[in-house]
């Protein structure tokens, strides 16, 4: 075990390469996906700000200064969730990671923020194959990854001997925190106060989508982090998996690490994460129901309404997402809304550069006849053909992102028809804040009902201005009925495909 002084400065190198692959999404992903979202090479100070609204990345790096290491901010790569990224592409952005990593050492310790769920077109673990290729240049070094709770977890990414913390949040709120723990351990393992905490990890064969602001999964993660007191438990993961990623390990799983110097530490972790499969599994089958069919849907909110409380229903259209692959283009709930009369309602983000490039030469107060949305592909459905109005245009305007950063809508239009305001934008994005209606002239609080194109992570930004939240399983890329999804590598049995799944070790 290495020891050194506990005042001297650690070497510490962070980086990052995160997608979330949806192997179903019509759109591809390539090395553009990442130069157009987040591309940052070590040394390039230009690009490092915005590499640092990388949840996960910017906390690391702010933890380590305060702790008065010497930290080098390497390549930090993120692209919007898409399809498999070719391989070769992949291989290129895996191989500059490494080498900046060689070119920085000796180190203490290298983190790595990663996501869990990349895919290439030749490789199912992205996250797998870059750690073991890792520890085989760094030897003995002590590596830590910081995971997506969305990740698909294998014996890949446990057997390289890094030490894998995930997000216990959805929304994931709580980077900082998860940073925070993963650096004081290896900071622990580096100074030589212990050596590196061991793994146990259980399956669970279930496909499932769990926030966490509600019953039953808000208890879950305070179980979670209830266990983490248990006498030599050093983490407690909960990984849900990513639904739409067909490969062979595609499912949730419970990782928890322990300290191989405490007698009974290991039979406490695989104690624990069994435990808290068996509750896992039970919370999946719960809450299968939760995201309604649209007609329903829109008619749930239309019932929850509050006239003149000034806080409007939520709903949230998760199918089109483009957090989870989706074209965020889809006119499913847009139609559904004008066929069932809506009014003083608010839809967004609608993802259509053309549109919005039409309305913008247009300018605010003219009206027009515009075909929106349904273009990238069938899950888009057709485009909605509206005699609109121009209400604002916006080259500037921003949302308050995850990390608390700004994420720029692009060139980005409102339109109001027939008492709805669509918000149109060019920089596909899911919905984080009020900010992206805000921002281009929509007051929520005369809206009875708001749109999200969003799954889960809205709620941070919503839930202190919404009567209530609906969640709509309208058709879509990200759609819930995963039983019609064209699976064809995943492990069997696993629920919902198979009922007779379960999490057994």
């Amino acid at each position: 075990m290495r020891s050194m002084p506990a005042s001297s400065p650690l070497r510490v190198f962070v980086g990052a390469l995160a997608h979330e692959t949806n192997t179903f999404s019509p759109l591809p992903t390539s090395r553009r996906s990442f130069s157009e979202a987040i591309f940052h090479r070590g040394g390039d100070e230009a690009t490092l700000s915005k590499a640092t609204t990388l949840p996960g990345y910017g906390e690391m790096l702010e933890l380590c200064a305060q702790a008065g290491d010497h930290a080098t901010a390497g390549l930090c790569a993120w692209a919007q969730p898409g399809g498999p990224l070719p391989h070769h592409e992949y291989e290129r952005l895996r191989d500059e990671l490494l080498e900046e990593i060689e070119r920085a050492g000796p180190l203490d310790f290298i983190v790595l923020v990663l996501h869990g769920a990349m895919v290439s077109s030749e490789c199912w673990d992205c996250e797998g194959d870059l750690l073991l290729r890792l520890r085989e240049r760094v030897g003995d070094t002590p590596v830590g990854a910081l995971l997506d709770l969305h990740g698909n977890l294998t014996e890949d990414m446990t057997e390289s001997g890094a030490l894998l913390i995930a997000c216990k949040e959805y929304p994931h709120t709580d980077f900082r925190d998860r940073a925070h723990e993963l650096r004081g351990l290896l900071a622990q393992v580096a100074r030589g106060g212990r050596p590196m905490p061991r793994p146990v990890m259980q399956p669970v064969p279930m496909l499932a989508l769990m926030g966490t602001t509600e019953e039953p999964m808000k208890d879950f993660v305070l179980q979670l982090k209830r266990s983490e007191g248990t006498p030599g438990l050093d983490s407690v993961s909960a990984m849900h998996g990513f639904p739409w990623s067909d490969t062979p390990h595609s499912r949730a799983a419970l990782l928890a690490w322990y300290d191989p110097r405490e007698e009974s530490a290991e039979e406490a972790a695989r104690s624990t994460v069994a435990t808290l499969a068996r509750r896992m599994y039970a919370i999946g089958i719960q809450t299968q129901g939760m995201r309604l069919p649209l007609q329903e849907a829109v008619a749930r909110a239309l019932s929850q309404v509050s006239p003149n409380s000034g806080r409007p229903v939520v709903l949230a259209d998760g199918s089109d997402n483009p957090g989870g692959g989706a074209a965020s283009d889809s006119t499913f709930v847009l139609r559904e809304l004008l066929r069932q009369g809506v009014s003083h309602a608010a839809l967004g983000m609608i993802w259509d550069p053309q549109a919005a490039l039409v309305a913008a030469d247009a300018g605010v107060g003219t009206r027009l006849a515009l075909r929106i949305g349904g273009k990238v592909g069938p899950l888009s459905g057709d485009p909605v053909d509206l005699d609109v109005e121009v209400i604002c245009v916006r080259n500037d305007a921003a949302q308050r992102g995850l990390s608390g950063g700004k994420e720029p809508l692009g060139l980005s239009v409102t339109v109001r028809t027939l008492g709805i305001d669509i918000v149109i934008n060019s920089i596909r994005q899911q919905v984080f804040s009020p900010d992206c209606f805000t921002e281009m002239g929509v007051d929520l609080s005369t809206k009875s009902l708001v749109v999200v194109k969003s799954t889960q992570h809205f709620r941070m930004g919503f839930d202190p201005i919404a009567s209530t939240v609906v969640y709509c399983d309208a058709p879509g890329s990200l759609h819930g009925d995963l039983q019609k999804l064209p699976f064809r590598h995943l492990q069997r049995p696993i629920w919902p495909l198979d009922t007779a799944a379960t999490p057994s070790p």
